[in-house]
Parts: C-alpha cells; structure tokens; sequence
C-alpha cells in the first residue's frame, strides 16, 4: 500500500472514531446532564471521565489488534467490527432511559467499541510513518481530521443539544460507520493468522519490548506531565452558561472557532516539521500552550470568549502535535498498537483526571476559576524543564521529504 492510501485509511478512521466520541460531542450531552439531570460541576466531570473508561485502558486494545489477528488480520477486520459495534451502540445511548447510571453504562460500551478502532488506527499512523519516515507528516494528518471534528462538533453539538436527542444518537451512528466501506475498499491485508500459543508468546514479547524501551517511558512521562495540570474545561462550560449567560448555539459556534484555527495549526505544522528539529518544535509549541493558557483570564464576554478561543485553538495544538509526533518515534518496532494506545491512554487519564481535579478545587472553593487558569499555565510551563531528559536521537530528527507521486 503506498503512502497516500495509508494516509487515506488513517484520516478516515480518525474522522469515524474521534467525531463519534461523546467527548467530542459532547454539547448534547451537557446539556442533558445539566438541565434534565440538573447535576453539579464535579459530577458532570466525574460523568465523562467515567465515560472515558476504555480510553485508559488503551494499551490492552493495542496487544489484542498486534498480536490476536482477527479472522487472519491484525487491522483491517478489528476496524471493521470497532466501527459496526460503534454505530450500534450509539443508537443503544439514543435509546435507554434518562438516568445518569443507565447513560453513563451506555456510553462506556460506546467508547470501548470507538478504543479499539481508534487504537487500530494509530498503529497504521506508526507503521506507515516509521515506513516511510513520515511520523510528522501522517501526525500532521490526524490533526487536521481531528480538528476538523471540532470544527464540525461545536455548531453541530450546539443544533442538536435543542433538539431531540435521538437525532444525534442517529449522527454519531453513521459517523462512527463510516470507516466501514473505506476499509474495505482500501485496505487489502495479507493474512498473518499465527497459532495460540504463539500468539500469546508474541503479546509477552511486546509488553517485554515497551517495558525495557527507556525512550518510550521518557515519552509517557513527559505527556504526563504536559496533562497532568489541573484543568478547567468543565468549569469554562459552568462558567459560560450560568455566569455568562451563553446560548447552547454560541458555544458551539466557539468551539467551531477553536478548532478552524486548530486546523490551521494542524496544517501549518505539517508544513514545517520537515524543516526543523522536533526539539525546537516541542519547546515553541509547549511555552506557546502555557501563554495561551493564560488568557483565559480575559474571558468575561462574547468578544473576548471568541478571541481567547481562537488563539487557543492554534497554539494548543502547535503544543500538542509535536509531543504526539515524538510519541510515534518512540514507539518500538512491532508494538505499534500497543505502544502508540500507551501514549494515548496516559494522555486521556491526564486530561480526565486534571478536569475533575479543577472542577473540584472550584466548587469546594480552594481556588478560584483563575487560580486554576494561572497554576495549569505553571504546570505546562515547567514541562520545558523535562526537555532536556529526552533522547536526542528521537528529538534531534527531521521528517523525510514526501516522495513525488508516480507519473
């Protein structure tokens, strides 16, 4: 398979596993929680870090999809299954009774079927890239599509949180359904069936693998450290809807501005990592992050919200792509899923548990909305101070220049 129809199968499985998520989509759901549930802060931060229980457990869909092959394959057939039992599921959270217990199961068994197609996904992203040498550019990629979901997810979320929420059980749906055809289309793999005990002597191998790579682990600890500042995003809703007095269709449409310019940022990093060294861009792009934090101070009106939103959008993900990018090269060969899921469930139980560290110091009154604002601003800030711990060969890299397109 050559490069571009890698890179086709990968920004369609991101698009059918990342739009579909309900923490992406995730108006709807707010406004379900807040105004029929009528929950407080922190349980509506409990709520989607419950929800985003398979999302931690990443890395054990990265050991099922590189080394149990699914009907003879170790991707194609995984993504099939992931995005059929996705678009099921999400008619089965459309339907169930409007409890907090009975939407939270739901959408846990939603997100487990959207984990493994996600995770399947990142190990095409880390063979194709470490292929080809093409880790940046194939990151680059799956942020534009990523970003691109936000762009669609803030007015789309902001429509249907005012409508019946059935219809946007029936988009999620479809959304998650669409890697189907593509897969089957695009993605021809050779058989690589294994018998039993070797396959269980392959997963024994990958965990030995990951657990004596010393770069790996540098790289977890790194990530962890950029998401483990307390943060403060289900507080800014709270903070826009009973303070502010912003509409579900407002909200969106901020959302729909953050991630134009997160798309933008996206493209503009696929644009320049071949020209400099991913040490350069994770130090710009993390003191970045930690400025546009901070203007989050300034967010009192409609006018500043869009500002603030916007800038955020570019320089977050300036940040974040290159520490995804160096998460691709420090996974180790073979343990693709495996590894890729490690990075990504650190990342996700970060960002979870630091949602509802910041919602809690809020509510309980240890910190105000901008103590939190201005200690995650310090938390990202002193991650520049890890920088220097990270393996130079990994750091010190260009990407390789796209080959011409055969005539």
């Amino acid at each position: 398979m050559r490069l571009r129809r890698w890179i086709l199968v990968v920004a369609t499985g991101v698009f059918a596993t990342t739009l579909a998520q309900p923490g992406v989509l995730r108006l709807p759901f707010q406004h379900i929680l807040r105004s029929d549930l009528h929950v407080a802060p922190h349980e509506m931060a409990a709520f989607f870090a419950g929800a985003a229980l398979a999302w931690y457990l990443k890395p054990l869909a990265g050991i099922v999809s590189d080394s149990f092959p699914l009907f003879g394959t170790r991707r194609r057939h995984y993504l099939v299954l992931s995005g059929t039992c996705a678009a099921a599921l999400w008619l089965v959270v459309g339907f169930v009774p409007r409890t907090y217990a009975s939407l939270l199961a739901a959408v846990i068994a939603l997100n487990a079927a959207l984990v493994m197609g996600s995770t399947v996904t990142g190990g095409l992203l880390v063979e194709a890239g470490q292929r080809y040498g093409a880790t940046g550019r194939l990151t680059s990629v799956r942020y534009v599509v990523q970003n691109l979901c936000t762009l669609l997810a803030g007015p789309l979320g902001g429509l249907l949180a005012v409508r019946s929420f059935e219809l946007t059980a029936v988009i999620g749906a479809i959304v998650a359904s669409a890697i189907v055809p593509v897969v089957l289309l695009l993605l021809h793999e050779p058989p690589s069936a294994r018998p039993r005990a070797e396959v269980w002597r392959q997963a024994a191998r990958e965990v030995a693998t990951l657990t004596r790579s010393g770069p790996l682990w540098r790289a977890v600890g790194l990530l962890g450290l950029v998401y483990a500042a307390p943060g403060f995003a289900t507080a800014l809703y709270y903070k826009q809807t009973d303070t502010l007095h912003f509409t579900p269709e407002f909200i969106g449409m901020l959302a729909f501005i953050s991630g134009g310019l997160a798309l933008c940022g996206a493209a503009l990093y696929g644009f320049v990592v071949p020209h400099l060294r991913l040490r350069r861009l994770v130090q710009v792009g993390v003191g970045c992050n930690a400025l546009a934090t901070l203007c989050y101070l300034f967010y009192g009106s409609h006018a500043s919200a869009v500002v603030v939103e916007a800038q955020a959008g570019l320089f977050v993900t300036l940040a974040e792509m290159p520490l995804m990018d160096l998460a691709a090269r420090a996974t180790p060969h073979g343990s693709e899923g495996l590894g890729f899921a490690l990075m990504m469930s650190v990342r996700n139980a970060a960002l979870a548990l630091a949602d509802m560290l910041g919602a809690w110091l809020i509510e309980h009154q240890w910190m105000s909305f901008s103590g939190v604002v201005v200690l995650n601003a310090g938390v990202i800030a002193a991650v520049l101070l890890a920088v220097p711990a990270l393996p130079a060969a990994l750091l010190d890299r260009r990407d390789e220049p796209l080959p011409p397109a055969p005539a």
